[in-house]
């Protein structure tokens, strides 16, 4: 299968792909730092989704959908970097594509608030909720952090391998994978404001990256 990974640059879910034989290809605005630039777009994704693909996953940006930032909405509506990530959100979604899978935390698509706050796009979009919600830790990865997928075309994940949590710190987020901390390679906490933080946390779980590719990439799927 000709396989499109949008905005990835880690290429952690392509060589998952490329290992199965697919021609697997990351994508995003910035270098990969997989290894294999030879698999990589680095390029606007928007002129790739008019071709043709026989499957798109796409992780398109959080920072402005997701609810744990719920405190900086209002600022962002204003602005207009809201509206610009819906809409940049479901071009994924509405993709020209038989099997899709857009990958994001628990955030605003398919609830009330864009209802409410953005009338005009409810119109344009059918937006619907999440086909399913996964955790790491349901793929041999001892993190929790909830991860929700808009699915066409492809089947729900089954769990692979479910494990422990892993460390959860005093406040009960997840280390390695909450909002708040990450680790580096060496395994030493950083801090939320560290510029290393948010492309660790963008990183797709080995685990949930096999499944993917296993579970998807089949004759069966």
């Amino acid at each position: 299968m000709k396989v499109l990974i949008a905005c990835e640059e880690s290429q952690v879910v392509t060589k998952e792909f490329r290992k199965l034989g697919h021609e697997a290809y990351s994508c995003d605005i910035i270098e990969c730092s997989g290894g294999h630039p030879e698999w990589h777009l680095q390029q606007d994704v928007t002129e790739l989704l008019k071709e043709k693909w026989d499957m798109i996953i796409a992780f398109p940006p959080c920072t402005h959908l997701a609810v744990s930032g719920a405190a900086h909405f209002k600022k962002k509506r204003e602005d207009g970097r809201q509206e610009e990530a819906i809409e940049f959100f479901m071009k994924f979604v509405n993709a020209n594509c038989d099997k899709i899978s857009v990958e994001n935390p628990v955030n605003i698509i398919g609830g009330d608030y864009i209802g409410k706050h953005f009338p005009g796009l409810v119109i344009k979009y059918d937006f619907k909720k999440s086909t399913q919600s996964i955790q790491p830790y349901e793929f041999g990865c001892k993190a929790r952090k909830k991860t929700c997928l808009w699915l066409k075309g492809l089947p729900k994940l089954i769990p692979t391998n479910i494990v422990e949590m892993g460390e959860i710190d005093k406040n009960g987020h997840s280390v390695g994978a909450s909002s708040t901390f990450a680790r580096d390679e060496n395994g030493k906490i950083i801090s939320w404001n560290d510029p290393r933080t948010a492309k660790i946390r963008s990183k797709t779980f080995p685990g949930i990256a096999e499944a993917m590719a296993s579970q998807w990439g089949s004759d069966e799927s």
